[in-house]
C-alpha cells in the first residue's frame, strides 16, 4: 500500500503543441488524401479510423496516403496508432520537394490483434516535406491495414507526462508479479493514500510500481521507451518518488537494438540529488542525466525488488533537452575522423618508422590484369606485401586515430587478397593503447577469395583510450601475397542491426533482397537481367563477386544465353519529376574480350523515345567502376539500364549498388555525364 506522499513541484513541463499533419479520423481524413494512382484508404466513421482491405481495388496493390506539409520545427515526434490484421505491411515515409524517391522513416509487417503505436523522431528540415503512409494488405482473406490516429508534436519521442492513453509509446515489459501501472490522482486525493501527479493542481497521471505482489528475490519491473530513430544527445530529466529505498534498486539504462544495456543512472549514487528524508512525507525528486544516443536506443526505467516489503517507485514528467545537463560535459566524439577512402592521402592514419616495408598508397587505372580500388574502381587504396624486396618476418602496421575509452564503435572496411600466394592470415586488426602496446585482437581475415573486395565489420568496445591498428604480417617470401585495404569507416554503436537496416529504401538497391522494384522490360528486349553471386559461369568474363560486400548479389546479363546484338532492359519504378538536378550513381562491371555495350536511358511519356543519358562499350577491365550521371526531368519518368551482348559469350555485363541522390553529383567522379531535359 502507498504511503501519503507530499506534493512538491520543482519544474513545470510545457504541454506539447499538436502540429499540422495530426489527425484522429473521427469524421474526416483531415488534410490527408489518397494517391489516385494506387488503391484508396477508406474512412470508417463508426470506428474512427482509415483502412485498406484485401483484396485491394482493381489490383492496384498498395494504398498511398498523402499528408499536408509538416510544420518546420527544431524537432518533432510523429506517433501513429495502427493495426495490421492477417498479414500486410505499413510504411511511413517522408516526401521532400524535388526528390524522386520517398525516404522510409519506419516500416512494419507484424500483424496484431490490437492497436499498436509507432514513435518516430523527426529532425528539423530546411525544406518542406509531407508524411506519406503506404499500406499493403496481405493476400489472405480478412487481411487489412488500418490507422487510428496520427499525432505530431513538438517534442522528443522519449518525452512523456503520461497524460495520453497511449503513454507516448512507453511499454511495460510484463512480469507475472511486479509491473509498472498508470496511476491516477485527483484534487481530492491530496489527503488520501495515493501519490500526487506532478501537475500544479495535483491531478493527472503518473507511472508506479509496487512490491506488494513480489514473491521471489530480485523481482524486476521494466518500463521501456520507444526506440529512438535518429541520433539525439543532451539532458534527460525525470522526477520520481520512492518508499523503503532499502528494499529496492531503481535504475535507468539505455538498451540498443541488439539488446545490450548501459547504465545511465542509479538512485543513491554519489552525487545524486539529495533529499532531506527527515521531512514528514517523501517528495518528488528531480533527476538530470546526460544522455547520448548516436545510434537507436531505448530508455529503460528498471526497479528490482528484494522482497514483498520492498516499497514502491513513482515516475513522472520525462523530458529531454538538446543541451547537456552541465557545461563540463565533454563533447561527443565524432567517429568519422577514422573514415578514409585514401583518394587524397592517408587521412588520420599513420605508420611507424620502425616498420619496413610499410603500407603503400597505390593508384591503378582500369585494366584487365589488376583490380583497382573499391571506391571508384579507378582511385587509390593501400597495399601491403607488394613482394618487392620482401624481408622474412616483417610486419606492416597502420595506426588509426585515438578513440576515447568506454565507448562502443562499429568499424567497417574493405580488403582484398592479391597474388597467387598468400599466408593464412595476412590481415588482422588489433587495439593498441596510448603507449603503443597491443592489448586485444578484434578481427582476423577469414575469407580467402582473391582479387575481390570483401566487406568486413567488427564491433569494438574500448575500456581504455585506444587506436585501431591494421596489421599485415609476412613470415617468408614464399607464403606472402599482397593485401589491399580501402574505404575504412567508423560509427558509434554496434555493427548489428543499425538505423534503416530493416527498411526498404526505394532510392537505393544492392540487390541483396532481390530486384528492389526493378522490373524486366518484356516488350523492348530479347534477354533478361539475372541475379548473380560469385563469379559468372563463363570463364574470363563477368565479376568475381559483387561490389557491395564481395560475397553478395548483383545483376548481370548471361551472354551464353543470348545471341550477338540481343539486349536486356531493366526498368526502375516510376520516379517523380523535379525542377532541380538529380544524381544517379551506380557501379558497373564490363570484363571480357567480347563485351558489348551498357546504356542508361530515360523513359517518359513526354518523349517520343527513350533518351540516352550514359553509355559505355567494350571491355573496361576487371574492376567494378563507378558511374555518376547528373540529369533533370520535370515529369514522371523511369530509368532504364540496357545491356547489349557483344560478339562472343565473353560478354557478361553487371551492375550493382544503384543510388539516386537529390541534387547534383559530387565533383569527384571517374566518369560523369550531365543531361538536362526541359519541355513546357
Amino acid at each position: 500500500m502507498f504511503y501519503l506522499l507530499h506534493f512538491l513541484s520543482l519544474t513545470v513541463v510545457a504541454e506539447a503543441a499538436v502540429l499540422s499533419g495530426s489527425c484522429r479520423f473521427e469524421d474526416s481524413t483531415c488534410n490527408y488524401t489518397s494517391d489516385p494512382a494506387f488503391s484508396s484508404w477508406t474512412l470508417d466513421t463508426n470506428g474512427h479510423f482509415i483502412t485498406v482491405d484485401s483484396p485491394v481495388q482493381d489490383g492496384l496493390g498498395k494504398a498511398v496516403l498523402l499528408g499536408p506539409d509538416v510544420d518546420q520545427q527544431d524537432w518533432s515526434c510523429l506517433r501513429v496508432v495502427y493495426q495490421i490484421i492477417v498479414g500486410g505491411s505499413l510504411h511511413i515515409l517522408r516526401r521532400a520537394e524535388g526528390e524522386s524517391f520517398d525516404h522510409v522513416l519506419w516500416t512494419t509487417q507484424n500483424p496484431s490483434n490490437s492497436w499498436l503505436i509507432a514513435s518516430i523522431d523527426l529532425q528539423n528540415s530546411t525544406d518542406p516535406y509531407k508524411i506519406v503512409i503506404e499500406g499493403t494488405p496481405g493476400e489472405a482473406k480478412g487481411s487489412s491495414v488500418s490507422i487510428f490516429e496520427i499525432h505530431i508534436s513538438d517534442k522528443y519521442c522519449i518525452e512523456c507526462d503520461f497524460e495520453e492513453p497511449h503513454m507516448c509509446g512507453y511499454s511495460n515489459q510484463w512480469n507475472s508479479n511486479v509491473n509498472w501501472y498508470v496511476g491516477i490522482s485527483t484534487a481530492q486525493d491530496h489527503q488520501g493514500n495515493q501519490p500526487e501527479d506532478k501537475k500544479m493542481d495535483g491531478t493527472g497521471h503518473y507511472m508506479y510500481v509496487d512490491s506488494v505482489h513480489a514473491e521471489t528475490f530480485q523481482e524486476v519491473a521494466k518500463l521501456v521507451s520507444p526506440m529512438t530513430t535518429v541520433p539525439i544527445s543532451g539532458c534527460l530529466t525525470f522526477q520520481y518518488q520512492q518508499s523503503h529505498a532499502e528494499g529496492h534498486l531503481f535504475s535507468v539504462y539505455s538498451r540498443d537494438q541488439v539488446g545490450q544495456y548501459q547504465e545511465l543512472w542509479r538512485a543513491g549514487m554519489p552525487g545524486d540529488n539529495q533529499v532531506d528524508w527527515g521531512t514528514e512525507f517523501p517528495v518528488w525528486i528531480p533527476v538530470q542525466v546526460n544522455f547520448r544516443a548516436p545510434y537507436p536506443v531505448q530508455v529503460v526505467f528498471e526497479v528490482t525488488f528484494n522482497s514483498p516489503k520492498g516499497g514502491h517507485v513513482v515516475l513522472d514528467d520525462i523530458s529531454f533537452s538538446p543541451e547537456f545537463c552541465n557545461a563540463e560535459m565533454e563533447p561527443t566524439f565524432d567517429p568519422t575522423v577514422a573514415n578514409c577512402d585514401f583518394e587524397t592521402g592517408f587521412c588520420h592514419y599513420t605508420q611507424s618508422l620502425m616498420d619496413s616495408p610499410t603500407w603503400k598508397r597505390v593508384s591503378l587505372r582500369p585494366n584487365i590484369y589488376r583490380a583497382g580500388d573499391h571506391t571508384t574502381g579507378a582511385g587509390s587504396f593501400l597495399l601491403a606485401n607488394t613482394r618487392l624486396g620482401l624481408q622474412s618476418g616483417y610486419v606492416s602496421r597502420l595506426y588509426g586515430p585515438l578513440l576515447p575509452a568506454k565507448q562502443k564503435y562499429c568499424l567497417k572496411f574493405y580488403y582484398s587478397l592479391r597474388g597467387f600466394v598468400y599466408s593464412n592470415q595476412p590481415l588482422t586488426v588489433y587495439l593498441y593503447d596510448k603507449a603503443g602496446v597491443a592489448y586485444e585482437k578484434v578481427w582476423t581475415q577469414a575469407e580467402k577469395t582473391r582479387n575481390v573486395w570483401i566487406a568486413a565489420d567488427v564491433t569494438i568496445q574500448t575500456e581504455r583510450s585506444s587506436k585501431v591498428v591494421f596489421v599485415s604480417t609476412c613470415k617468408s617470401f614464399w607464403n606472402c601475397g599482397s593485401v589491399a585495404l580501402d574505404d575504412i569507416s567508423m560509427s558509434l554503436g554496434d555493427c548489428g542491426p543499425t538505423e534503416g537496416s530493416a527498411l526498404s529504401v526505394p532510392s537505393q538497391c544492392d540487390f541483396e533482397m532481390g530486384f528492389c522494384g526493378y522490373t524486366q522490360d518484356k516488350e523492348s528486349d530479347m534477354g533478361d537481367w539475372v541475379l548473380g553471386r560469385g563469379p559468372t559461369p563463363t570463364s574470363f568474363t563477368g565479376p568475381r563477386g559483387d561490389h557491395t560486400s564481395g560475397v553478395g548479389n548483383y545483376v548481370y546479363i548471361e551472354a551464353s544465353l543470348m545471341l550477338p546484338g540481343h539486349n536486356a532492359r531493366l526498368l526502375s519504378s516510376s520516379l517523380r519529376g523535379s525542377r532541380v538536378a538529380q544524381c544517379l550513381r551506380f557501379y558497373y562491371h564490363m570484363y571480357g574480350s567480347g563485351t558489348g555495350q551498357l546504356n542508361v536511358l530515360l523513359r517518359s511519356a513526354q518523349e517520343a523515345k527513350d533518351m540516352l543519358l550514359w553509355t559505355r562499350s567494350g571491355e573496361q577491365g576487371i574492376s567494378w567502376l563507378r558511374a555518376t550521371i547528373n540529369y533533370q526531368h520535370e515529369h514522371q519518368h523511369q530509368i532504364v539500364f540496357e545491356a547489349t551482348r557483344g560478339s562472343s559469350v565473353r560478354s557478361d555485363i553487371a551492375i550493382d549498388d544503384i543510388m539516386f541522390l537529390k541534387g547534383a553529383c559530387p565533383a569527384q567522379c571517374y566518369i560523369c555525364f550531365s543531361v538536362y531535359f526541359h519541355r513546357n
